[in-house]
């Protein structure tokens, strides 16, 4: 296997022994036939010292400067330039030479050559007293064995000319080359210089921009497709009719303008009453009323902004006639209209709005107050009756009203809010207009979601709604943990300044009189466990801030999803060809072995990775095959904890809480971080409990691991009756959703399992992978039984079964996996497709081990790609929720605006430099939370359980205030 396929790591063996190879097949090839190269004579003794010391300086300046990585890069270096030089059909030295002349490096050292043929013959010349008495000489070399001189120790299809090993060269020269001064530590220097830098160019651009997104929601955006508006630098809810209602309750809302004003009244209110149609009668006041909610929403016919309007306004500020809670006005087209579009009338319209702009204003104190400018018209549309509306006399209007509005506003806090983002809207969509003047229904749609953004979002809070909605307040245990992170920088820093203290103090000094170096008494200590945890802590909390600042604060930008084919299958496809480039050998050929199990978590982790990002739920079948992803992991959750009891037979604590530790440390620094519940992290909750399922199956009375069962056969018998046992509690608690509620609706079970009040969102995620757990027990107990009593072939390019078998079981196989690859595809309606999910997900993924594993060559290899990403699986889940999506998993973290592939670049990048430090800061802290030592560990649990009943007691009463 080549460099190339064997992937990173693989690269200094393959340039030492690859170009060892060479250099020995070259030797051999190059000076002809062996009858040949016995006639010439041996070397004088003078002129191969001589000889020796050149050759030996040649390498020695050809050699990289890293002693390391020289070696290897000196013993490739110098068989390459003999076989692209030498190589030919001629038989004598001298034709030889004058071919080796004319290489590339014959210009930079062109007194080489003797020095070459002479290491060449010294080398036959050791070759032929190694070789054994009366074995036969190599026969002549064929034509093909000339062009290529590696032909004789590997097969044709493995022959290399000189540019494909020049670029095999470079390939492993390179990898070294970026490994050596690209490495994980580094990466995450960067990521934290990123991090900084673009923390600071945001607050900068928030301080000196401002930083209200209700100002970019009403004046930016932009179309994410046909119907899909996006805002600048924030997520847009689209509100339901409930949630406009509870919005809405006791609110007066008055829409003032012509037929433009006309259409966005109906859109608004059809959010809350869908059934409403428009009533063909024209030109007059439309009333509507919501007696659920109180709500009043009215239509006030003024087309023109005269003295009728300003009536109208003048009536609620100084007369009797109650406020609007929100009124929305806008007018200009009929002006243009009525007036031929006169410049007298715009004179006109600017008096009539510059006498109105104070009274809008002093509305504005006690209301919202919104002015729509005027959407552009598609002027090849417009009848010979609107001829004369165009779009610069629109534009002329608009900045009249802006010019006004704004300068009115200059020494006022109340402000009238101009709505001119209808105006880009309308840009995109005016072409779809019937009549060249009034918009799309589906862009009015979106004018008024807009309105319900600006209005609702601070009401209703939602989570995928960040536009005017500012940041949670900060809870007290947030302050708690703040305080606490803080505390622990802080006694970093003072260790740290007395380790160096004490470094100074012990540093060897000069003796003046003798001239010789004193040494300290005493050798610098190794870090202790105070100061590791405390160095863990500050990395924690840095990290737990850049949480914080990513998905609470308003510091970095937020946008909604919008799922393409291209935007979720192009990244797969580059995943895929990445994983299958860096390619090396497995160090065991068992079925799912380490290296296999962790390729096949990190390629499944990225491309569930890649369908949150791209937000591809919206698409069934898509979204039916990321739910066997998800059972996948669940059935190695059962594989692996199955074998490992099974095998090791230990049920002790330490096992438990090494688990339980790993698995839960991440989430529950982020529920008090980030102030969110621990089922909020479903899929944390759903291997915890199915590994505390595994262990109590195991665990209890009677215990039968491999070692007992191998002396009788009723033991396996017993382990497959408990096997049933759990498979039958399982079923009835999938049918029983009552019984099953209220067992986890009991205090303190209910503190872990609820999701705003409710259990229903585990019960969810539970039935739907209920049985995959088990499924994945027994394919254990299967499989080591089977392995135990050697049925299978497990060795080295081995199949796993006899050729027929494996021929069946292949052909099985793939059948299954495509059959319910086109079912999935095929899926209509999403319930129906999750009731079945729990009984066939099983399915694909046994045909794909059996895939995976039947064939030897493939049991033997795996991507290194894949698999380091598969070490660091968990923390990607849960580190996506807050620092590459957005809103909880609802929208998408924007560091870059404006440029949404680099922003993805530079977020993913940080984001899995992140994840990688949590993993080490996870593997760390359970070395010293989690100790061998029974004593020790059952006093950290009571330590634990003091820590979380203090947690839980802080957030009831943080409920309470709340309430």
């Amino acid at each position: 296997m080549s460099a190339a396929e064997e992937g990173p790591g693989a690269g200094p063996q393959w340039g030492a022994v690859a170009g060892q190879q060479l250099s020995e097949e070259s030797d051999a090839d190059a000076d002809g036939s062996p009858q040949q190269r016995q006639l010439l004579p041996p070397p004088q003794p003078q002129e191969a010292q001589e000889g020796e010391k050149l050759a030996a300086a040649e390498v020695k300046r050809r050699r990289p400067d890293d002693e390391e990585e020289g070696e290897g890069a000196a013993a490739t270096l110098l068989p390459l330039s003999e076989t692209e030089g030498g190589g030919g059909e001629e038989e004598d030295d001298d034709d030889d030479d004058a071919t080796a002349a004319s290489s590339p490096t014959a210009g930079v050292l062109p007194s080489f050559s003797p020095i070459r043929c002479w290491w060449r013959r010294r080398r036959q010349q050791q070759r032929r007293r190694r070789r054994a008495p009366g074995s036969p000489l190599p026969s002549r070399p064929s034509a093909i064995q000339r062009c290529c001189p590696c032909a004789p120790l590997r097969s044709f299809a493995h022959c290399c000319h000189g540019g494909a090993k020049m670029a095999a060269l470079a390939y492993t020269l390179g990898k070294r080359e970026i490994n050596h001064y690209f490495s994980v530590k580094s990466a995450k220097a960067l990521a934290l210089g990123a991090v900084l830098l673009l923390a600071a160019c945001h607050a900068l651009s928030r301080h000196y921009q401002g930083g209200d997104s209700c100002e970019y929601l009403l004046s930016s955006g932009r179309f994410l497709g046909d119907k899909v508006w996006q805002p600048h630098s924030c997520m847009m809810h689209r509100y339901k009719q409930s949630e406009a209602k509870n919005c809405l309750v006791d609110r007066h809302i008055a829409f003032i303008g012509d037929s433009r004003i006309r259409q966005l009244f109906y859109s608004f209110v059809k959010v809350v009453n869908p059934q409403i149609k428009e009533d063909g009668v024209k030109h007059r006041n439309i009333p509507f009323e919501d007696k659920s909610s109180s709500l009043k929403v009215d239509f006030l016919w003024h087309p023109e902004v005269n003295g009728s309007m300003k009536q109208l306004i003048k009536s609620w500020t100084e007369g009797s006639s109650p406020k609007p809670h929100i009124i929305v006005a806008g007018a200009a087209v009929w002006s243009i209209r009525i007036h031929n579009g006169s410049s007298e009338a715009l004179t006109q319209y600017k008096i009539n709005i510059t006498s109105i702009a104070p009274l809008l204003e002093k509305l504005a104190k006690s209301s919202e107050v919104y002015w729509v400018l005027q959407d552009p018209v598609y002027e090849d549309m417009l009848s010979e009756s609107r001829k004369m509306i165009t779009n610069e006399k629109i534009e002329a209007y608009n900045e009249a009203a802006i010019s006004i509005l704004n300068s009115s506003m200059k020494n006022s806090k109340a402000k009238v809010k101009i709505f001119s983002v209808t105006r880009l809207i309308a840009e995109e969509t005016i072409i779809q207009s019937s009549d060249g003047i009034h918009l799309p229904e589906s862009s009015i749609e979106t004018s008024a979601m807009i309105l319900y953004n600006i209005y609702c979002n601070k009401i209703m809070k939602p989570i995928d709604g960040s536009c005017c909605q500012p940041p949670p307040p900060v809870t007290y245990i947030q302050k708690l943990a703040f305080c606490f992170f803080a505390s622990s920088v802080i006694g970093y820093l003072i260790l740290v300044l007395i380790r160096r203290n004490h470094h100074r103090k012990n540093k060897p000094c000069t003796d003046t009189e003798s001239g010789e170096e004193k040494k300290p008494a005493t050798n610098i200590p190794a870090l202790s466990t105070l100061e590791t945890l405390l160095q863990c802590l500050c990395k924690l909390g840095l990290i737990m801030g850049y949480f914080y600042l990513c998905d609470r604060a308003n510091l970095f930008m937020k946008e909604n999803k919008f799922y393409t084919h291209s935007s979720f299958f192009i990244p797969i496809i580059y995943i895929l060809v990445l994983g299958v480039f860096y390619t090396e050998n497995t160090k065991e050929t068992k079925v799912l072995n380490r290296d296999q199990t962790d390729e096949w978590k990190g390629w499944m982790q990225l491309v569930i990775l890649i369908y949150h990002v791209s937000g591809a739920s919206t698409f069934l079948p898509v979204y039916m095959h990321i739910r066997v992803l998800v059972a996948a992991y669940l059935f190695q959750t059962g594989y692996g904890h199955f074998s490992y009891f099974w095998i090791k037979g230990d049920f002790g604590i330490h096992r438990v809480c090494q688990v339980l530790f790993r698995l839960n440390f991440l989430v529950v620094v982020l529920c008090i971080v980030m102030d969110r519940s621990y089922q909020f992290y479903y899929f944390v909750p759903l291997v915890t409990f199915w590994f505390m399922i595994i262990y109590v199956t195991l665990a209890l009375w009677p215990q039968i691991v491999q070692k007992k069962a191998n002396g009788s056969c009723f033991w396996h018998v017993g382990l497959l009756l408990k096997l049933v046992s759990l498979f039958i509690c399982i079923y009835f608690l999938a049918y029983s959703q009552g019984v099953f509620e209220k067992i986890f609706s009991v205090w303190p079970l209910s503190k872990c399992f609820e999701l705003n009040g409710s259990v229903y969102e585990w019960w969810f995620r539970w039935k739907l992978d209920r049985y995959v757990v088990f499924h994945g027990m027994l394919f254990a107990f299967i499989y080591l039984t089977f392995q135990k009593r050697q049925v299978l072939s497990e060795g080295k390019g081995e199949p796993l079964f006899p050729n027929k078998v494996s021929n069946v079981l292949l052909f099985i196989s793939v059948v299954s996996f495509l059959t319910y690859s086109i079912w999935a595809s095929s899926c209509k309606n999403k319930t129906e497709c999750n009731e079945m999910h729990p009984s066939v997900s099983v399915v694909q993924i046994l045909s794909f081990i059996l895939i995976r594993n039947i064939p030897g060559y493939a049991r033997s290899v795996y991507s290194s790609f894949f698999a380091w990403f598969g070490r660091i699986s968990l923390e990607l889940f849960i580190c996506q929720y807050h620092i590459w999506l957005a809103a909880d998993t609802k929208g998408i973290l924007v560091l870059i605006p404006g440029n949404p592939m680099l922003n993805i670049i530079v977020s993913t990048f940080i984001f899995v430099c992140v994840a990688h430090e949590i993993s080490q800061i996870t593997n760390e802290f359970a070395q010293i939370v989690v100790p061998k030592d029974n004593t020790v560990l059952v006093k950290r649990l009571l330590c634990i359980g003091g820590f979380f009943s203090g947690l839980l007691f802080l957030s009831a009463v943080q409920e309470k205030s709340r309430h």
